[in-house]
């Protein structure tokens, strides 16, 4: 018997070497039968080799270990405290603190909500200080949206629907929601793909959502539009989004609602009327400042404004991009955030909008310094995926995510419990809250408003 096993596997082992080499496609494979296939294996177990034994707490990429392990605990309820002392090198260029106070107070995270809403809207929204970013139905699977709408009404804080529309996972759970449109307009769009009000007024009208979004553009990608993949469009998505079922999803790069800042601002105003009054805002990311410029002259000039501008930094997540739009397309958080807040300042405006940061904020300290820098409120979405239990393993282009999060594969996202991960993206929102309570108090502060670069 252990002759005819052996036997076996010799043949098995021949026949791959012989298929090897009179195999075309792949070289290394062709000069080197059968051995030339550890390379193949090496490739695809490599990124879970650097993060589980070569990285170190911290130098992993987008998250490290120290970051994610803090989301982990908190979501759980678990130690999130740090032992023996800093790990981070205090004398490293670009090394940066908190000035505290002699004087420390008590700050009540409850206090740190502030209102959303101009003078031109009738419908205010008050909002949580941290919320969730905006990531989409199909990017990410119905479980892992109902557990993020779930949390937020567990915690009173909203949730951006991304640019995939309004699917029925968004409005199941009765959480606060931001409708975003993006230059696809899903949900609110006719048959050639152009905006359509009487759509846009009636799901707009739902008592979930509280606020409109229009996504110019986000960090990750500016300018290239969204794509979902294929493999991620069933006949779910499809219907949703008014799509072909099984083909790449394509937002074009602009939007053809308007093509001038004045245009813009014309389109905000028609959102409102058509929401009755809700706040309505704009998503970018910045890139040649003369044109957010622009739109800071035609607000001045017309009068018209938004009511709140949500600038995503190019280090923010995306589901799928072209590698050379991740990495070197669109101004970083912190550069956008102080160029957009000065020159609202500048143009005798920022005291009558909102403004929002967003794009690789994970811990209490990165929510200080965007708030110091000029943002009243922080949008999160990467360190929401980790509450849920994403482990960064960067599958989500491929809808094979291993922890059912950003994938529609119902074997994969049926390990994601909405009952069990709803309560851990609560917790992370509220111990998060808590800590940016903290330190504020530590600095003798009492309020976010109060925060200053100088601080």
């Amino acid at each position: 018997r252990g002759l005819y096993i052996t036997l076996g596997i010799f043949l098995v082992l021949y026949g791959l070497g012989m298929y090897d080499y009179i195999q075309r496609k792949h070289t290394i494979r062709r000069n080197f039968p059968l051995f030339g296939r550890l390379r193949y294996l090496m490739e695809s177990i490599r990124p879970e080799i650097m993060q589980y034994f070569v990285e170190s707490d911290t130098n992993g990429l987008p998250y490290n270990r120290e970051e994610r392990s803090m989301v982990y605990a908190r979501s759980k309820n678990e130690l999130d405290t740090s032992p023996f002392g800093t790990i981070v090198d205090v004398y490293a260029p670009g090394y940066e603190w908190v000035s505290h106070s002699i004087l420390p107070k008590h700050v009540h995270p409850d206090v740190l909500r502030s209102v959303i809403g101009g003078k031109q809207c009738k419908r205010p929204y008050n909002a949580s200080l941290i919320n969730i970013s905006a990531m989409s139905y199909g990017s990410l699977g119905k479980n892992a949206v109902r557990a993020l709408n779930s949390a937020a009404k567990m915690g009173n804080f909203s949730h951006n629907t991304g640019e995939g529309g309004l699917s029925p996972y968004h409005l199941e759970k009765g959480g606060d929601l931001v409708w975003q449109l993006g230059t696809a307009y899903f949900g609110a769009r006719d048959r050639i793909g152009h905006f359509n009000p009487e759509a846009f007024a009636k799901k707009a009208a739902l008592p979930q959502v509280k606020m409109v979004e229009i996504k110019i553009s986000q960090g990750a990608k500016p300018g290239h539009g969204g794509i979902l993949p294929a493999e991620k469009v069933n006949q779910e998505v499809s219907d949703i989004r008014g799509v072909e079922i099984g083909k790449d999803v394509i937002s074009p790069p602009g939007h053809s609602a308007f093509s001038t800042p004045y245009e813009l601002l014309l389109f905000v105003k028609q959102l409102r009327e058509l929401s009755d009054g809700k706040p309505v805002g704009i998503k970018l990311c910045i890139g040649k400042r003369h044109e957010f410029l622009a739109i800071c002259k035609a607000m001045d000039k017309y009068g018209i404004l938004p009511d709140y501008f949500v600038i995503d930094g190019g280090e923010g997540g995306t589901g799928a991009s072209p590698l050379e739009f991740t990495n070197h397309v669109g101004a970083p958080g912190v550069e956008s955030l102080i160029f957009a807040h000065n020159a609202l300042v500048g143009f005798g405006l920022r005291e009558e909008l909102s403004l929002i940061s967003s794009g690789h904020v994970v811990t209490a300290f990165d929510a200080i310094k965007r708030l110091a820098l000029g943002a009243d409120h922080i949008n999160m979405g990467r360190p929401m995926m980790f509450a849920l239990g994403c482990i960064q393993a960067r599958k989500c282009n491929t809808n094979r995510c291993p922890t059912g999060v950003a994938t529609n594969n119902p074997h994969l996202e049926a390990g994601l419990v909405p009952e069990d991960k709803d309560k851990r993206v609560f917790n992370f929102h509220r111990a998060t809250t808590e800590a940016i309570a903290g330190i504020l108090g530590a600095m003798a502060l009492e309020h976010t408003e109060e925060l200053r670069p100088w601080h």
